[in-house]
Order: C-alpha cells, then sequence, then structure tokens
C-alpha cells in the first residue's frame, strides 16, 4: 500500500459511506469515472478487492474493512496536525472532540458548558453514543476524550476519576416494594426488569446485580436503547430497572419514580475521564481534561443518596 494516496482512500471511503458511485463522486466534487479509477488504483496497490455489490450497494470486502480502518486513523492525525496548526497561529484556539456514553449525558452536558464558558475560544464537539461505540471512536482517534463509567480493558487508556456513580432499582411510585426497607435481592426474582441493549454498560452491572439469583432468575423484559425510554416505561408500570442514579435524579424530586430499598444498593461506581494511553492530548483537550479532573465532580446531579 506504499503507492496509495489519500485521494484514492477517500474515494474508497466515499463510495463504502455512499453505497454508489454516482453519491460518492457528487460528495467529491468529482466525476464518477475519477471516483472508479481511484479505487481501482487503490485496488491494484493492495492486490485484493476492496469493494462489492450487495442488494444494488457497495460494501467493503474484508480487505476493505482493515483500509477503511487505516484511513479513519490516517484522518484523525490529520486532524490533529491541523488542530495543534490552528492552536499555533490562533495563539491557543483549538478543539476538542468529547464521546460520551449515552448515560453520561445527563452528566457532561454541564461541565461541557461551564468549560465553554471559560474557554469561548475552543471548539467543542460533543458525541453520544452507546459504550461500544465510544469505545471504538477512542480507538479509531475520532475522539480526544471519553467521559464514562468503566474504562476499557482491551484499550489501553489513561482515566481520572471525575466522582461516584451511584446505581438503584428504580420502581413506579405505588410498587408494592415502594415503601418497604431492606429489600432482599431475591425479594425480586418475580419481577420484569427493563433493561439496556447488550454491551450497554448499564446492563452488564444489571446481569452482575442479579447473577446471584440463580434459581429463580427474573425476567428481562423490553430491551430497551435509552435511559430516557426506560424511564418512561418504568413509570407507566411495564417492570422495574437498575439504572444511574443521575439519570432520573429529577424524577425521584418530582415523586414520579422512587427508589426502592434493596439491600447490598446503591452499587457506587464511578465516573471517568478516558483518553488513549500513546496520544498526546493538543492544549484545548488537554485542558478540558484537566478541567473535567479537577472540576468535573461538581457538576454531578445530587440523588440525595
Amino acid at each position: 500500500m506504499r503507492n496509495a494516496s489519500l485521494k484514492q482512500l477517500r474515494a474508497l471511503s466515499a463510495v463504502v459511506r455512499t453505497g454508489t458511485v454516482t453519491a460518492a463522486a457528487n460528495e467529491l466534487n468529482v466525476t464518477p469515472p475519477a471516483v472508479t479509477t481511484q479505487i481501482r488504483l487503490l485496488e491494484e496497490s493492495v492486490g485484493l478487492s476492496l469493494v462489492e455489490r450487495v442488494d444494488g450497494a457497495f460494501q467493503p470486502t474484508q480487505a476493505g474493512q482493515l483500509v477503511l480502518g487505516a484511513t479513519k486513523r490516517i484522518e484523525a492525525v490529520f486532524e490533529e496536525c491541523s488542530a495543534t496548526l490552528s492552536a499555533l497561529r490562533g495563539g491557543g484556539r483549538g478543539r476538542v472532540s468529547v464521546g460520551v456514553v449515552s448515560t453520561a449525558k445527563y452528566v457532561a452536558p454541564r461541565a461541557i458548558a461551564a468549560f465553554a464558558r471559560d474557554h469561548p475560544e475552543v471548539e467543542i464537539q460533543l458525541i453520544v453514543g452507546n459504550r461500544e461505540d465510544t469505545i471504538e471512536a477512542l480507538s479509531e482517534g475520532t475522539i480526544d476524550i471519553a467521559v464514562m463509567g468503566r474504562p476499557p480493558h482491551r484499550l489501553d487508556v489513561e482515566a481520572d476519576v471525575i466522582g461516584d456513580h451511584p446505581h438503584v432499582i428504580i420502581a413506579p411510585p405505588d410498587h408494592p416494594l415502594a415503601d418497604a426497607t431492606h429489600i432482599a435481592i431475591t425479594d425480586l426474582a418475580s419481577e420484569t426488569f427493563l433493561v439496556r441493549e447488550p454491551g450497554s454498560g448499564t446492563r452488564l452491572l444489571t446481569e452482575r446485580v442479579l447473577s446471584s439469583l440463580t434459581e429463580h432468575k427474573p425476567t428481562f423484559g423490553m430491551q430497551i436503547g435509552s435511559n430516557e425510554t426506560i424511564k418512561q416505561a418504568v413509570m407507566a408500570g411495564l417492570g422495574i430497572a437498575l439504572i444511574s442514579a443521575h439519570t432520573v435524579a429529577n424524577e425521584l424530586e418530582s415523586g414520579r419514580l422512587v427508589v426502592l430499598d434493596v439491600e447490598g444498593l446503591p452499587v457506587i461506581r464511578q465516573w471517568f475521564v478516558v483518553k488513549r494511553a500513546d496520544r498526546k492530548l493538543l492544549p484545548a483537550a488537554g485542558g478540558f481534561r484537566d478541567f473535567m479532573v479537577e472540576k468535573g465532580g461538581s457538576f454531578l446531579p445530587d440523588t440525595g443518596l
């Protein structure tokens, strides 16, 4: 691939992203034959087919996926270089891309807003995704920093604690156990638990907390892709859920939800600000990371726990 050009790599990315040569050409502001030529030259350089047509759209082959992954990393390096040059030209200006797991969207925006007020010259990009998406973005270098509840194990990172992150079991206020105290986890065996999608940090914690129920496992009800929908479903009486207390602070205060007094809960985890260990942060991103470590805890919701 030594002879591969950035133009060829971007042509491949555009074809896979749009699904057609024509759409890719429009995106790149070139002609369709030019796109076809760039991909052909790239395939000749690699010695393998990089795209194939599936159901009328181009998709990457296994080799194509490897080349696309390398392209993302190359683009991240160019972006980092561009940001560095911008900082040098602007005397401190810069850009920081922050990836936030979906649960942290109830926590991070307030801190980001405070940082932005203190640093109006810094451009901030906020990307919200589930845990796996955020880890992938951190790995590929498309984000500088991640705010998450549990640092990844398969990626070499530096993680600093922001503050405590309690998890509780919530129920509607008319639930039979709403006023009970010292509830044993076994008393929840007949309950229906509403859970996040596989791969979610909250889903993994739910499975761990309930793992002691070996004989009479509770029912896992609807699999729900957002904490907001889980809250609404619990309020509607469709089940109970283990969830970050920070996501339900407003509902607890207003009495629309209650925390069940289950023995062994809340589970206290931590919020972390995470960066790749092998990547040096630019001044803007480094400043944001320092801000989160020093002051991020003050923006965590008060749950009364």
